[in-house]
This record gives C-alpha cells, sequence and structure tokens, in this order.
C-alpha cells in the first residue's frame, strides 16, 4: 500500500468519529422532540415558556420557575467565578514562582475531579449556614439558607478549576518574546499583561468562558442540594429557586404515575439542551465578529 493509500483510508477512519460526534446533537434533539410531542400538542407553547404554575397532578405545566432559576444560579455563579478564575490564571501564568505554580496547579486539577456530591455536602455543612444566620441577618433579610446565592457559590467553586486552567494555557500561547519586548520598552509587568498577553488571548479568554458557562448551566446534583427546589419565579438571591437540572434529577421516577410528565420532563431537558445551545451559538457569533474587529 502506497503511502498516499495509508493516508486516504487513515483519514476515512477518522472521518467516522468526527461525524458521529457531530450528528449526536441531532439526534438528541430529534429525540427530545420526539418525546417532548404529547406536550407540545396540547399547550401552547407560549403558555409552557411564560407560566409559572407548576401543578403536574392539574395537569399544569408553567416552565417560567425553572427556567429563570436556571439562569439566576447560572448567571451568579459566573459573575463570581469569571473575574477570581482570570485573576487566579495571569498570577499563575505571569507572577506565580515555578516552585508556588507547580504547587498550586496539580490542586485546582484535583478540585476539579472532586465528585458534584461533595461540593453540595460542602454547601450544605459551610455555606448554607453562613448564609442564613451571618450574610441574611446582616441585610436584614430572613432566609434558610437554601437560596440562589448558595447554588451560585457552590456552582462557582465547582466552575474555578476549568476556568482556571483552561485559561492558563491561553495565556501561555503568547510567546515569551512578546512579554520581553514590552518589558524592553519599558512597560510594567501588568502593562505587559494587559497591553499584550490580554489583547493576544482575549478571543481564547471568551471561548473558556464558554465552556464554563456550558458547564454550569448543566450542573445538576450540587446545585439541586443547596438552592431550595421550590417552584417559584425568584425576585433576590436570597429566593429559593428550581433549576431545570433539578427538576428533571428529582422527579423523573414518578413521570409514569401522572399522564404528560414523561413528555414534560423530557420538554424541561430539550429546553435546557436549547438554551446551551442558543448561548453557545450567539458566543460563536460574537468571537467571529472580535476576530474580524482584531
Amino acid at each position: 500500500m502506497t503511502r498516499y493509500s495509508r493516508d486516504r483510508v487513515i483519514s476515512s477512519v477518522l472521518f467516522v468519529p468526527a461525524v458521529f460526534s457531530s450528528i449526536l446533537l441531532f439526534v438528541m434533539v430529534i429525540v427530545l422532540f420526539w418525546k417532548s410531542e404529547a406536550i407540545l400538542s396540547t399547550k401552547p407553547l407560549v403558555d409552557l415558556l411564560l407560566s409559572s404554575s407548576w401543578r403536574p397532578v392539574a395537569g399544569n405545566f408553567g416552565y417560567l420557575p425553572f427556567i429563570m432559576g436556571t439562569i439566576w444560579v447560572t448567571a451568579l455563579a459566573m459573575i463570581l467565578a469569571i473575574p477570581i478564575s482570570l485573576l487566579s490564571a495571569i498570577y499563575l501564568s505571569e507572577y506565580a514562582p515555578p516552585r508556588i505554580r507547580d504547587t498550586i496547579q496539580p490542586v485546582i486539577d484535583l478540585l476539579s475531579g472532586i465528585p458534584s456530591v461533595i461540593f453540595g455536602l460542602f454547601g450544605i455543612l459551610l455555606i448554607i449556614p453562613l448564609i442564613k444566620n451571618s450574610v441574611a441577618p446582616l441585610l436584614g433579610i430572613n432566609s434558610s439558607g437554601y437560596c440562589i446565592l448558595a447554588g451560585g457559590l457552590v456552582l462557582a467553586i465547582m466552575v474555578f478549576p476549568i476556568l482556571i486552567s483552561l485559561s492558563f494555557e491561553v495565556f501561555q500561547t503568547v510567546p515569551r518574546e512578546m512579554r520581553e519586548a514590552a518589558l524592553g520598552l519599558g512597560a510594567t509587568n501588568w502593562e505587559a499583561v494587559k497591553h499584550v498577553v490580554l489583547k493576544k488571548t482575549y478571543p481564547g479568554v471568551i471561548a473558556v468562558i464558554i465552556l464554563g458557562f456550558s458547564r454550569a448551566f448543566g450542573e445538576t446534583m450540587a446545585v439541586l442540594m443547596v438552592v431550595g427546589n421550590v417552584a417559584r419565579v425568584p425576585s433576590s438571591v436570597f429566593d429559593p429557586a428550581y433549576p431545570l437540572p433539578a427538576l428533571i434529577a428529582n422527579n423523573y421516577g414518578e413521570m409514569m404515575s401522572i399522564p404528560l410528565y414523561d413528555s414534560a420532563l423530557m420538554f424541561a431537558a430539550l429546553l435546557l439542551l436549547a438554551i446551551v445551545v442558543i448561548f453557545n451559538l450567539m458566543a460563536q457569533y460574537v468571537l467571529m465578529i472580535l476576530r474580524k474587529v482584531e
């Protein structure tokens, strides 16, 4: 077999998993839509998305509390996680001595491998009592501690490792010569970071943030343990919430006993998938615009 023939065979073999991974998303969407067809055929889509009433026994399936709960918890987690993670990655990449860097990085990698239920227990044992007994009373608010703030804090801690590790790798792609050139022109270390490293890598940083959002949107176990799981549209971070992943995880075993419950939970999964896909498409579009401007 000639070298050209071997390359064609290898290319064909590698083509199969590449196409499979691309088709998998469409298969998931089709299956979830098929399973959701029962509730979509009996309830108008606008009513499902904008109704706040979730009483499956009475046939009321309003998804607004779960959509808003997902958005509240995820947005709060990313607001907390992004600045801390980027600053940590900048320190490890640009300021930390090799000994400190070699000590901290394995700990961050270890943190990313901890099961989510452990983070949930950590939230129950430490974060919830802190919110209930200290933070909420300090602000004159009565809270059980099981609220959006607890879910956001736990989720932010879970997202830290992936954001820090990936951001660090992105910053390391900047050639050392570019930093040295900036320093040679009289820039301080921070000015070199701001005008060289961050300017060169901001498309990659945005991609990292997209991955962090995708991870946060779908997190289930830790969040459902601390967020309260009350099907009500929240109005503050001290209110309980009920994100879509928690809805699916908590109720999947009960779906056979109530009409349309099966289809309702499948539609919740379809909504979650749609939110993640839409967000990623919007972020990719913004990233494409930024690259053109650059």
